[in-house]
């Protein structure tokens, strides 16, 4: 994939950047321009995406980093290293996410809610304060969330009995992106959100793997099939970019036209 520079010189920060979309992203900026710091909280998973594209694109386009986005000194810490490593951050890319399905199996509904909440919006929302205050030096920055389809709708019939956090959380996680989208305008800084449809991942492997389950969520989405991590980092490039330079607050469907029904 020949790069085009659409991110020369930018520096970004990918949460849950050791697989699925985050990975995706990773690989992607680099080959666009960007130099990029693979954070997450599996850090042998950082390390081998971080490992894969220095192999690929050269020594130097990415490091690797342990993160848990739900601790705030980790998350300072985290962007500290980013900026005396490599110089700035111009891009952070909110994709550390969780579902309930993954949460301990002796959880009980509560324990699930306060886990999810913790990692995808206060994580979201505690990357994103770590990251305002360094791009404020320069004046520019973009911050791209992972939200979700299922934060704009809720689930189809069959699918959460109405306590989901999941849905709560990427909720949350599109009112946060509308109103630092407002607050940080005047900043340089933009915000915007992805709201992708299901995208084959980690966190989707457990309804993907079942044949009734995958051909229902199929059917949920017009163009016939699922996502692939790649084509929502090619709508988080474009967030990340110059070209997107007149949008914030904004939250974008990637998602085969789920939302369009």
């Amino acid at each position: 994939m020949p790069s085009t520079n659409r991110l020369n010189g930018k520096v970004a920060l990918i949460t849950g950047g050791g697989s699925g979309i985050g990975a995706a992203c990773a690989d992607l900026f680099v080959r666009q321009g960007a130099t990029v710091a693979v954070a997450d909280v599996n850090e042998p998973a950082a390390e081998t995406v971080s490992a894969a594209i220095n192999a690929e694109c050269g020594s130097g386009s990415a490091i690797s980093l342990a993160l848990d986005v739900t601790e705030r000194a980790d998350c300072f810490a985290t962007v500290e290293c980013v900026t005396r490593e490599l110089g700035t951050l111009d891009v952070l890319v909110n994709s550390a996410g969780v579902t309930a399905r993954g949460a301990p199996e002796d959880w009980d509904f509560e324990q699930r809610w306060d886990w999810v909440m913790e990692v995808n919006l206060k994580g979201t929302m505690l990357m994103s304060r770590a990251a305002v205050e360094q791009m404020r030096q320069h004046g520019s920055g973009s911050i791209i969330n992972l939200a979700s389809v299922i934060g704009l709708v809720g689930y189809a019939e069959g699918l959460s009995d109405g306590f989901n956090p999941y849905p709560h959380s990427k909720g949350g996680v599109v009112q946060m992106t509308r109103d630092m989208g407002v607050a940080l305008a005047k900043s340089g800084i933009r915000v915007n959100a992805l709201c992708p449809g299901f995208t084959y991942s980690n966190l989707t492997r457990a309804l993907t793997d079942d044949p009734e389950t995958l051909a229902k969520l199929e059917s949920l989405h017009p163009i016939g099939r699922l996502g692939e991590p790649i084509e929502v980092a090619y709508a988080a490039l474009f967030l990340a970019s110059d070209e997107s330079s007149f949008m914030t607050g904004s939250c974008l469907a990637v998602d085969g036209g789920y939302t369009s029904q």
